[in-house]
């Protein structure tokens, strides 16, 4: 990357600069915005730095919502865009480990800059002219492609305890480096207590936008190298070492790289399922057995094979903590949670429409390309390979989504709601409220997954009178 003196200013904000110099101030893009517009990248937020006092930002724009106004900051409306606007600050100390201690307004753009992270974002634009301000170097450290913090590295950590998670979102968006200097501060111990006083929400959206790029295991191993990992996910950290690689070949890397990779093979744009691939094997550390068999088959050799019966359900259990703790919405957990449980199927051709329609009762219709493409995910985990079109994997999805949309145009029942009686129908015959009219309605729905002709009304009460008899 050649170092530029100037960049395209985009034209509603030269129509926003001539709002600020027609009231006598200077105003430049910061951030992020600069940083990916270097990079040729589209910049989709934009944030403006200016040495106007956020009441005069209010005073001469028409519409100013004061979202930050104690830490100098406020959001404009402009040509249907939010804009956060920012006075220059000078900062003190963070005890808080997030907000300064007092805030005070600095006098240049030369001064703002320094009390930002990391010198790739501690480059300004003006407003005006496209103009650079670069005074800490950040060009240079975006061509080599560098992570480095705007000063001493230490000092800028203790400052905000999320800056080092934030590293570490960057290494994995950008597919930066990290400078040495900063990655060692972030392992320095008082950096750490730093880093575990920042709120869950905090760690939970940088950790959400290290799962979300392109290759996101490069964070993930970075989080697990720098103890990071450990402090808020220590249950995915207890999976390093727990091996899996046996005789048959299905697996090369211990629990915790396959998860890794698991994520790096799941779609990126589906969050649900990327947490679903790093998660679900989260429980093989419980489950692990060994066993001596006779492999290959009649042989005569005997070979240790590794075994982990179960390994779902613990990993459902534990993804459920991890989530919560994590503070993500119930309904992301109740849906990753559910992925995680229903992940151990192996379709073949040999099912039956019944063993199709107890699948689909099993997983719900509704995830059915979640599971297929955390089938994916497990599968480019295993040996870090996408699924070939051309294997048998691969043709295996496909006749299983063929099999089910003809069960799902039959219009079988698959749901108790979906049985052609209900408890009141049953309690025509005597039967009494209570215990036994559900299970009677389950046993029906049993059978009409077997075979979906039974579902009419005269056959299912013929058949819960029988039930009822026998059990009495």
């Amino acid at each position: 990357m050649n170092i530029m003196k100037s960049i395209k200013i985009p034209a509603e904000l030269k129509k926003m600069n001539e709002i600020f110099a027609k009231s006598g101030f200077e105003a430049y893009l910061v951030g992020g915005a600069v940083r990916d517009l270097l990079l040729n990248k589209e910049a989709s937020d934009w944030d403006i730095a200016t040495n106007a006092t956020p009441q005069q930002v209010i005073s001469i724009f028409h519409k100013v919502i004061p979202t930050g106004i104690a830490h100098g900051t406020v959001t404009v409306h402009f040509f249907g865009k939010e804009i956060e606007v920012t006075t220059y600050r000078s900062e003190s100390s963070y005890s808080d480990g997030r907000h300064p201690d007092a805030v005070t307004f600095a006098t240049s753009i030369e001064d703002d800059l320094s009390r930002r992270d990391f010198t790739m974002n501690a480059i300004a634009a003006s407003l005006k002219d496209g103009s650079i301000v670069d005074p800490f170097g950040g060009q240079k450290d975006i061509s080599k492609k560098l992570i480095k913090t705007v000063g001493n590295s230490y000092e800028r950590f203790m400052e905000d305890g999320l800056r080092p998670i934030r590293a570490l979102r960057f290494y994995s968006q950008l597919g930066f480096s990290i400078d040495e200097e900063t990655f060692t501060a972030i392992k320095n111990s008082d950096v750490q207590k730093k880093i575990l006083s920042i709120s869950m929400e905090r760690f939970r959206d940088e950790f959400v936008k290290i799962l979300q790029s392109p290759v996101p295991s490069r964070g993930l191993l970075e989080m697990e190298k720098s103890g990071i990992l450990r402090m808020f996910i220590p249950e995915l950290a207890d999976c390093r070492g727990v091996l899996q690689a046996d005789a048959r070949g299905f697996h090369e890397f211990d629990v915790l790289d396959h998860n890794f990779y698991a994520c790096d093979g799941a779609e990126r744009t589906n969050l649900n399922v990327r947490l679903a691939a790093l998660f679900h094997d989260l429980g093989k550390k419980d489950a692990r057995t060994e066993e001596q068999i006779e492999f290959p088959p009649n042989s005569g050799t005997y070979r240790t094979v590794i075994h982990f019966h179960g390994h779902e359900q613990f990993s459902a259990e534990a993804v459920k903590e991890i989530l919560f703790r994590l503070k993500f919405s119930n309904a992301t957990i109740n849906a990753v949670s559910h992925l995680v449980k229903n992940h151990m199927f192996f379709f073949t051709e040999s099912w039956t429409d019944a063993a199709v329609r107890r699948f689909l009762v099993r997983i719900t219709p509704e995830c059915v390309d979640d599971i297929i493409e955390l089938w994916k995910a497990d599968v480019y985990g295993m040996h870090r390979r996408p699924v070939s079109p051309e294997s048998d994997t691969a043709q295996r999805m496909v006749l299983l989504k063929e099999r089910i949309a003809e069960v799902e145009a039959q219009k079988s029942a698959l749901s108790l709601k979906s049985l052609a009686v209900n408890g009141n129908d049953l309690m025509t015959l005597g039967i009494p409220t209570g215990k036994q009219i559900g299970s009677i309605l389950k046993e029906l729905f049993q059978c009409v997954l077997d075979d979906p002709a039974m579902n009419e009304k005269a056959t299912l009460l013929s058949v819960a009178e029988k039930i009822y008899k026998t059990r009495q």
